[in-house]
């Protein structure tokens, strides 16, 4: 049997949670699950405020509608990313200014962020690649020194942390994924989080098509009306219903994940520069699990001997600065951003889930440890960008 690259978990109580929803009369925004849902979420991520969203992606598209971005405005963010980081903004007019990823942790570089600010600049968005966190020491004092606000994209971080603080706390705005592929999922679905005050109470009327219904339905005003741009950002109760049973099992996933992750990374030891890099002070949310082979050549060969062993491996994102929506819609920061396009050609993802047994974690352990690359280079030693191949 194919050992596919993901299998979305399935929560024990979700089933009749989904039934109960179903069965309800609510299967509309806003129920009693999303309620729940949220709840279990701020506790998860000290969010002052949270709103579940239809998607990551239309959670970051409401953090472009929160900073009145218009035409011209610039928003620095890695270029190895999703392109919903940048889609959300180039939606408002604005500039996506794609910035180089570090060598080590593939996550938006710190070192190159301050040369990439201009007067235009109207936000920093950083990733926590893989759940493993950005240097967010670095990021906040550089935006704090320049007057901008910081958005997480945090569609991998959930459960993760830096220096003990979660990842998704950090951001004026931060968002969550909620699709198939993450660590929890409702299939599709997300989260804005909201850690800014000021944000909050127009957040909740941008979600629910701009005006101020949510205020309605508790009493606050006799009649709802048109009062800000918005859409309907609303997830159904029944897709709530089904992210609460996960967010409630979240501990069993994320204890089964690492478990996955520790054994690659202990099985792959040898191979220590093609590794993931943590660094000390973060907790990584062990969404997903790469290795970094020396050429393109070997990445291609790797994954098809994965395919013949029954293993789906996978590439990952493709830079964002070289696609040909990136060079029309953006621009590159200073000093371009050599190490993603390196990285993305080099870059294979294993199969990480919670429903991968012990058994399945060592067939793909196996297929990797038999694969012999034809020559093509050598891996190097990560940790500056010097050292990684072009």
């Amino acid at each position: 049997m194919q050992i596919p690259f993901n299998r979305p978990f399935l929560a024990d109580r979700e089933l009749d949670y989904l039934i109960e929803a179903a069965s309800s009369g609510h299967t509309s925004g806003d129920g009693p699950f999303t309620r729940r849902a949220t709840t279990l979420l701020g506790e998860l991520t000290g969010a002052r405020s949270v709103l579940l969203t239809t998607s990551c992606t239309h959670a970051l598209e409401l953090t472009g509608l929160l900073l009145d971005l218009h035409p011209g405005d610039e928003v620095i963010m890695p270029s190895f990313t999703f392109v919903s980081t940048a889609n959300a903004y180039v939606l408002r007019g604005a500039v996506p200014v794609f910035v180089d990823c570090r060598p080590d942790t593939l996550n938006l570089d710190e070192r190159a962020l301050e040369a990439a600010i201009t007067p235009q600049t109207r936000a920093v968005v950083v990733v926590h690649y893989g759940g493993v966190a950005c240097d967010m020491d670095a990021v906040t004092a550089i935006a704090a020194r320049h007057g901008i606000p910081v958005i997480e994209d945090n569609a991998h971080g959930l459960g993760g942390s830096y220096r003990g603080r979660p990842l998704g706390s950090f951001g004026a705005l931060a968002t969550q994924s909620f699709h198939a592929t993450k660590n929890v999922q409702c299939g599709e679905g997300g989260a804005l989080l909201i850690n800014d005050p000021r944000f909050v109470e127009r957040a909740e009327i941008m979600r629910e098509k701009g005006t101020d219904r949510s205020r309605f339905f508790r009493g606050q005003v006799d009649k709802y009306r048109w009062m800000d741009l918005g859409s309907s950002y609303l997830p159904s109760d029944v897709l709530a219903a089904g992210l609460t049973a996960q967010l409630e099992a979240f501990g069993e996933i994320q204890r089964r994940r690492h478990a996955v992750w520790r054994a690659y990374h202990a099985a792959f030891a040898d191979l220590d520069a093609m590794r993931p890099v943590v660094p000390p002070e973060v907790v990584h949310a062990a969404h997903l699990y790469h290795l970094l082979l020396p050429t393109l050549e070997q990445r291609q060969d790797l994954l098809n001997h994965l395919a013949g062993h029954g293993v789906q491996g996978t590439f990952h994102y493709q830079p964002l600065h070289s696609a040909p929506a990136g060079r029309r819609f953006g621009r590159t920061g200073p000093g371009g951003c050599p190490v993603t396009a390196a990285v993305a050609d080099r870059l294979a993802r294993l199969p990480l889930y919670a429903g991968l047994s012990d058994a399945e974690t060592g067939r793909v352990i196996d297929a990797v440890r038999s694969f012999r690359p034809s020559p093509g280079g050598t891996p190097t030693q990560r940790g500056h960008r010097a050292e990684v191949p072009s």
